[in-house]
């Protein structure tokens, strides 16, 4: 530095009276004249240049420049946004002022326009909305191409049915399988009622205040379990869908008052009952005779452990409507007393007999005859309140300690791509484990999720601290479980599921019985023998969709849905009205069946109907 300022200058300015021999802006402020001459020539030249004319000349072009400047240049107002980028801007242009005269002459550049925070977030907020009005139109036109669906299983039921338990609508006719309650009527109405179909519920409504009384006092034999979930429950459903209880006075219909629907349903509950009171034990006999208010068991003398344990929602809400305690007394009964029989790791053989109250058998499995055991336990826990000194209590830990019991003896994965599957123990958990798993398992992701979360958003729930990492599992399950059910479909050539199907395995493994669909990824885990190809348009994988995506609010399980509910379009639509069961669902052409099941209009199209909502 010594150097640089000559050699009798002092290295620091450690007095005022040697800041005079420093031009440095690390140490003394320079003035703006300065900073400007010190940029046009040397200091060595700048003293002589304020001596002569030339100089002056210049200095005088300077200040006039300056002063043009000034006055002639002019801006817009500058918003709140903009005067920080302004001030950059100035400091800027005083840097390109000492670095040459050209400077002065400069325009300064454009500034690009900017949003201030609030306008931002509104800019944002915009496109938000946009996008979410844009979702919310496509599933609202694809949740009404499902109400034209139920529209249309309607028009064959109605034109070639009407009264019948259910439509053949290849054939069309009818047929009385359930006991010749008009099932389907009455199965379809609370989906009317959901999807807002006037008509249909008008038609239904009046037929029911018309003709169905008269037939539960003529008719014969019908089965406990089928006979309450879907006629006693469709009947309770239409009661609570159209104003029934107090506070719920919601919807209103055309039709029937309300308690019409409870007025009949307490005559077929009360003649339901005697399956109960005539049982010799707390499980109850499998089919009543209406007219004459009699009960036996099934032929055999056994009955389903799912039936007997698959009633207990309907007949407890009936008790609260009525408030009438002995429905729900009665049908409680059942789960009391399997409370004290001997399970599996909390599972249980699918017979049990009312003689003897003792579980027959030994075969456990989550499909036919055992599966709504497993759902009901969970929702009759749900429906009496979760609290921890609730006198049902004991339902949630048989719940808990079954789905432990399945997680442990029954679940396994697939080869060579993973999929996570339920099988089954036909003679015992001592004996060979059987890789096959019915369309009717796939109620169980929708139940453990359930589980998981109390009804509540995984989020919701993981917020407010409800969720165990035992819950955390079963929602992991659940979902694997879901994806298992959905590439049932996926995996066939008419994206339908199979009634039955097999995943091969290291133990197990059939060649040549794949679905059909040579494009899935899955074509050689999951075999599919001849007689378990039909498909009978059931409703447990859509269920599980609808339940997965209120809980987790994964879209995926939307697009899934729509893909089933795109197939059964395609293959099981009858143009004449109605839709049909297939026969092989690996072949397209399917082979058509000639049924039309009422829980396609009572369970599957509700829930579709359901998963697509906003």
């Amino acid at each position: 530095m010594s150097t640089l300022l000559g050699a009798k200058q002092p290295v620091l300015p450690y007095s005022m009276k040697h800041v005079h021999h420093y031009d440095n802006a690390k140490f003394r402020p320079r003035s703006f004249f300065q900073m400007v001459t010190q940029a046009l020539v040397k200091s060595s030249i700048r003293r002589d240049c304020a001596r002569c004319s030339t100089g002056k000349i210049l200095v005088l072009l300077m200040f006039s420049g300056l002063a043009y400047l000034m006055f002639t240049h002019t801006s817009p107002v500058p918003s709140k946004s903009d005067e920080l980028m302004h001030s950059s801007f100035r400091k800027y242009e005083d840097k390109k002022l000492i670095a040459g005269f050209k400077g002065f002459w400069r325009r300064p550049p454009r500034i690009p326009p900017r949003l201030t925070p609030d306008e931002k977030v509104n800019h944002n907020t915009s496109i938000f909305d946009s996008e979410k009005l844009n979702e919310k139109a496509k599933w609202e036109g694809r949740q009404n191409k499902v109400k034209e669906a139920f529209i249309h299983a309607w028009s064959g039921y109605s034109k070639y049915a009407m009264g019948y338990d259910e439509l053949m609508p290849l054939s069309q006719r009818g047929t009385d399988g359930l006991g010749g309650l008009g099932a389907t009527v009455v199965d379809a109405l609370d989906t009317a009622m959901i999807m807002g179909a006037n008509d249909i519920v008008l038609e239904a409504g009046t037929w029911i205040e018309k003709n169905l009384l008269e037939r539960i006092t003529a008719k014969g034999q019908v089965n406990l379990f089928e006979t309450t979930i879907r006629v006693l429950g469709g009947l309770l459903s239409a009661y609570h869908l159209s104003g029934g209880e107090k506070g719920t006075d919601i919807i209103k219909f055309e039709g029937p008052k309300p308690t019409v629907y409870l007025e009949i349903a307490k005559d077929l509950a009360d003649r339901l009952l005697v399956a109960f009171t005539a049982s010799p034990t707390s499980i109850p006999f499998s089919d009543v005779v209406l007219r004459d208010r009699t009960a036996h068991p099934a032929p055999g003398g056994v009955s389903s452990t799912s039936e007997v344990s698959t009633v207990q929602l309907e007949f407890n809400y009936l008790s609260t409507v009525l408030n009438d305690s002995k429905y729900g007394l009665e049908a409680m009964k059942v789960l009391e007393h399997m409370r004290s029989l001997p399970t599996v790791q909390g599972l249980v053989p699918i017979y049990i007999s009312p003689h003897s109250g003792e579980f027959i058998g030994q075969n456990i499995r989550l499909g036919s005859r055992g599966d709504s055991y497993y759902e009901y336990l969970l929702k009759v826990w749900l429906q009496h309140g979760t609290s921890q000194d609730s006198n049902f209590q004991y339902l949630h830990k048989m719940y808990e300690e079954a789905m432990k019991g399945v997680r442990s003896l029954l679940v396994r994965k697939s080869i060579p791509k993973g999929l996570v599957f339920v099988g089954e123990l036909p003679s015992g958990s001592e004996d060979d484990f059987s890789p096959k798993m019915d369309h009717l398992v796939c109620f169980l992701p929708g139940t453990l999720a359930l589980g998981a979360t109390k009804g509540f958003t995984k989020k919701q729930a993981m917020k407010d601290n409800l969720v165990s990492f035992a819950d955390l599992d079963n929602l992991n399950l659940a979902e694997d479980l879901t994806k298992t059910c959905f590439e049932m479909y996926a995996v066939t050539s008419t994206g339908l599921a199979p009634e039955i199907a097999y995943f091969h395995t290291e133990g197990y493994s059939e060649v040549g019985l794949d679905g059909g669909n040579k494009s899935s990824e899955y074509i050689n885990d999951i075999i599919i023998k001849p007689a378990d190809r039909h498909n009978l348009l059931r409703p447990e994988t859509v269920e599980s969709l609808f339940v997965l995506y209120r809980i987790t609010e994964d879209p995926k399980y939307r697009e899934w849905g729509w893909q089933i509910f795109e197939a059964f379009e395609k293959h099981t639509k009858v143009d004449s009205g109605g839709f049909t069961s297939l026969n092989d669902v690996t072949k397209v052409p399917p082979e058509r069946r000639d049924k039309m099941e009422t829980f396609f209009l009572g369970e599957t199209l509700k829930y579709i109907y359901l998963l697509f909502g906003w």
